[in-house]
């Protein structure tokens, strides 16, 4: 039956002493495959040299007899294992000892076939199954190799946690560090446990508390936490969906904004004060003055007596002392002012 040849480039270690298997094995190869790098080793010493060379990282499969002149049985595989342990290993026997296949697969071999029942057809499906087998299981180690660099060496607090249960699966060192709670303590609680508890919550900064409200009311991504020590912070939270060890979950990452928050309601304060300034200036301040000006124009007057006089420079005494007052209040915001900025 003809069918069509496989044109991608294979090379393949065959660890086999009888000649005549080994032809065999060629033949049943090159039926399936057109030209595949065959390297062919006779002893577990000539393999170990092959493998050890330059080319050895390259094998993408490697074909084991489990008797040889120098090796046999389950220290040969464990050697071969040893030596190449990211290749995908088939072992090629005549034995059909189905408990030794089974220690052997658990060894780190790939598959475990008879000689007697292989086939052309068997020995391609074999070879291809477990080199994409092979190459989908690392590439899965690099992917969750990345996840975890990636997760925990992140500079901000991050975790994962069930969608269910909301309890945690997985915390990175940075959230540790910013909320205090061990890593056994995070993964024996559930995400709601960050939410401040109303006695411990001190009274809301009152410039922000219509910003804060209308920003969580529409966006739902900023929250109060509190961390172990009972400190609340300001956190801006983003969230996606990921499969964590087979389980859809969620992925979040909290980031601080607390200083950001401060910031915003010291200038919403300072903003405060210079209102109120303004409205002193623009108000209070004219009262007194306004009296001093009258009362200085009746003692100007000619008709106004030495009496007069007295009881109205008494009243101009007490609109400049007034005035003075206000002056001290308006230097002392103007003060705050500065204290304030001089702290962003």
């Amino acid at each position: 039956m003809l069918h069509k040849k496989d044109s991608r480039h294979y090379n393949i270690l065959i660890i086999e002493d009888n000649p005549g298997d080994y032809l065999l094995i060629e033949d049943y190869v090159l039926e399936y495959i057109v030209r595949p790098n065959l390297v062919h080793a006779t002893s577990l010493e000539e393999a170990k040299k092959m493998m050890s060379g330059e080319s050895g990282a390259n094998f993408d499969l490697i074909m084991l007899d489990l008797t040889l002149p120098d090796g046999d049985g389950t220290e040969l595989i464990t050697d071969i294992v040893d030596i190449c342990p990211d290749c995908p290993i088939i072992v090629l026997t005549g034995y059909t000892d189905f408990e030794f296949s089974v220690k052997s697969l658990a060894l780190g071999i790939s598959d475990y076939l008879l000689k007697d029942e292989l086939t052309a057809s068997s020995l391609y499906k074999s070879i291809i199954y477990n080199i994409e087998r092979k190459k989908t299981h690392s590439e899965l180690e690099e992917s969750q190799r990345r996840y975890s660099n990636l997760f925990h060496l992140s500079p901000d607090p991050t975790w994962v946690y069930d969608v269910e249960s909301n309890r945690f699966l997985d915390i990175n060192d940075a959230a540790i560090r910013q909320y205090g709670y061990t890593r056994e303590e995070f993964l024996s609680m559930k995400i709601d446990r960050l939410e401040p508890k109303h006695e411990h919550v001190v009274e809301e900064v009152s410039p922000l508390a219509s910003w804060f409200d209308h920003q969580t009311a529409h966006r739902e991504e900023i929250y109060r936490h509190q961390k172990k020590n009972g400190e609340i912070i300001f956190v801006e939270n983003q969230t996606s969906e990921i499969l964590f060890q087979g389980k859809i979950a969620h992925i979040r990452v909290a980031h601080d904004i607390t200083e950001r928050i401060n910031y915003i309601d010291a200038i919403e304060k300072q903003n405060q004060r210079f209102n109120e300034i303004s409205w002193i200036q623009s108000h209070v301040v004219r009262a007194p003055i306004a009296r001093l000006m009258g009362l200085i124009d009746l003692i100007k007057h000619p008709a106004s007596d030495e009496q007069l006089k007295s009881e109205l420079l008494a009243y101009v005494l007490e609109s400049a002392q007034e005035l003075d007052g206000i002056v001290k209040e308006i230097t002392l915001k103007a003060e705050q002012i500065d204290l304030n900025r001089d702290s962003f």
